[in-house]
């Protein structure tokens, strides 16, 4: 008998809670039923199974990580649009340590609610970066560099890679600050 008030949205909310405890790939069907309090058969009633849950949570996460930086960079311009997004951006990663990584998942095209979040994520990058005039190939290329950047910096923060004697929250304003004069002068913009 299926437990009462168990959905698909509960099943995945609570998944990217059980996440953010344990870490996106210790996640477990097993580990979920546990925590939800039912047989692990009673999941598969609600997601299709390991991929599927994932996919889920992917399509959670890229949204919730949209909207944080959407809305932070709303009616700013520039560096500071940029700043208020990225650090955003790092936030996120902070207080969601495992749902960040599914934020790193392609959307499968075949999910309306994945593809959607993606294009709100990347919505919110481009209309930042078009306040440094970046568009169409160049703001593609200005997207990737600045989402490697970005995640290459939370994900390095994240394993304790950072060991120098250095403040880490500096580094990271250092590297805004950088990719901010990266995008005033990209090449091909005529600046």
């Amino acid at each position: 008998m299926p437990r009462v008030g168990l959905n698909q949205q509960t099943v995945v909310r609570e998944a990217a809670r059980l996440a953010d405890e344990v870490g996106f790939s210790q996640l477990t069907l097993a580990a979920l039923a546990n925590r939800l309090g039912v047989a692990l058969p009673s999941l598969y009633k609600h997601v299709r199974g390991a991929d599927a849950l994932a996919q889920k949570l992917a399509a959670l996460a890229t949204a919730e990580l949209a909207t944080e930086m959407t809305t932070a960079a709303v009616g700013r311009s520039g560096g500071d649009a940029l700043r208020a997004m990225a650090n955003a951006y790092r936030g996120y990663a902070h207080r969601h340590p495992g749902r960040y990584p599914a934020t790193q998942r392609v959307p499968d095209p075949a999910d309306p609610e994945h593809v959607e979040a993606g294009e709100r994520a990347v919505g919110a990058v481009v209309a930042v970066l078009r306040g440094y005039g970046l568009t169409g190939d160049d703001a593609v290329d200005a997207t990737r560099a600045l989402r490697s950047a970005l995640h290459g910096f939370v994900t390095l923060e994240a394993a304790g890679g950072f060991g120098l004697p250095r403040d880490v929250d500096r580094s990271y304003q250092q590297l805004i600050a950088s990719m901010d004069i990266s995008f005033r002068s990209w090449p091909g913009t005529g600046a």
